[in-house]
């Protein structure tokens, strides 16, 4: 049988990673612009999570997100259940966009909306609105954010009449400035501290549309079949992929107002385990314990079949964000990580050498040349 792939499915991050560069190296051209108003960016932020602008007394964080394809499996859902899961989908879409913005250190200020449908006709349901609606508040209430406003726009011809495209923004302060997290003080030695993830989050989700295609009852294929025995029970394979984005702002918030030292953050969402290597930093990236691998996971893998690599590259394997810490600050963040009701996992450590990931028990390594998010 032909191994599914994340680019078979219509994502391929080798084609879409050079634009992104193309678009780093031309706005740093404009970066200058910001003086005119007594600012100033700070350009080691250009290409991480979250862009960062030198305000004064503080910095100013600044991230765009979307949700991707989610919405798609929603809508299938619905068909089988009744029920509309936008509420957890205006998680999902929020948790994308603060997972970002607080890996520099960054407390969520404000989240902007962007909600792009085919035809007006959407807004129609009045109560997917209400689900919508509520659950992006109740998002970020969890984020710590005030939702100020937004923007819903009818782009017919672009977008499918039935569909809708889920989006946002927001802005976030770094204050006291101390609290910036942009990887300069990565060092060989550093433990790499994993937080769980709820399930495959918001991203991979392409593919995994794809796999329901395969399965003889699609998204209503019951995960309690064949080998896939969980304490999920009998739900359905789409209601496990609808499992919300766990939002780590205030974890990472409890941290640093802990006094935790941490030295980088990453959002573990697209290219998977290979985001471990973000920062411009030239260090090996040694993984000797992985988390559990939620039951998702093990389906798509067995049933794509997608190969171990495939799935480590781009998918979070149960991982939705690590930190970097020096090695005295395990417990700290242990407790801390509870009190939030979050596990946390200590999987790995910096070391000195060539920049790579090395997943030490499936034997995958993946080189710098994998990641290609950044331009130099």
């Amino acid at each position: 049988m032909n191994s599914l792939t994340y680019s078979q499915s219509g994502v391929n991050y080798s084609v879409m990673d050079p634009l992104k560069q193309l678009a780093q190296i031309q706005g740093k051209k404009t970066g200058h612009q910001l003086k005119t108003a007594g600012f100033s960016e700070v350009g080691a932020s250009r290409g991480e999570s979250a862009y960062v602008v030198d305000a004064g007394n503080h910095y100013l964080a600044f991230v765009q997100e979307g949700l991707g394809t989610k919405n798609l499996v929603a809508d299938e859902m619905q068909k089988i259940t009744g029920k509309s899961y936008y509420d957890s989908i205006a998680q999902d879409t929020v948790a994308m966009i603060v997972n970002d913005l607080i890996t520099v250190g960054a407390k969520p200020l404000t989240i902007l909306a962007y909600w792009a449908v085919g035809s007006s006709s959407w807004f129609s349901n009045q109560a997917r609105n209400n689900d919508l609606v509520v659950g992006w508040s109740h998002a970020c209430e969890k984020a710590g954010a005030s939702w100020g406003g937004g923007e819903t726009p009818t782009l017919s011809g672009v977008i499918n009449k039935k569909t809708i495209d889920l989006a946002g923004s927001a802005v976030g302060i770094v204050k006291p400035k101390q609290r910036l997290v942009l990887g300069e003080k990565l060092q060989a030695g550093d433990v790499i501290v994993a937080f769980e993830s709820s399930g495959i989050h918001a991203n991979g989700v392409t593919l995994a549309r794809k796999l329901a295609e395969k399965l003889p009852d699609g998204y209503a294929t019951k995960m309690d079949s064949g080998p896939f025995d969980s304490a999920q029970g009998k739900q359905m394979y789409g209601e496990v992929l609808l499992t919300p984005t766990i939002i780590y702002a205030k974890l990472v918030h409890d941290l640093l107002d802990a006094g935790v030292d941490i030295h980088y953050m990453v959002n573990i969402t697209g290219h998977g385990w290979r985001k471990l290597m973000r920062s411009s930093q030239l260090f090996t990236y040694r993984i000797t314990q992985l988390p559990p691998v939620p039951e998702v996971f093990r389906l798509i893998q067995e049933k794509g079949p997608v190969s171990k690599e495939e799935m480590y590259a781009n998918f979070n394997m149960g991982a939705g964000y690590a930190i970097f810490v020096p090695g005295n600050f395990e417990t700290t963040i242990k407790n801390i990580a509870s009190q939030n009701n979050i596990k946390t996992y200590e999987v790995g450590v910096v070391e000195a050498g060539e920049k790579q990931v090395i997943l030490e028990p499936k034997k995958i390594t993946f080189k710098a040349d994998s990641l290609q998010v950044k331009a130099s």
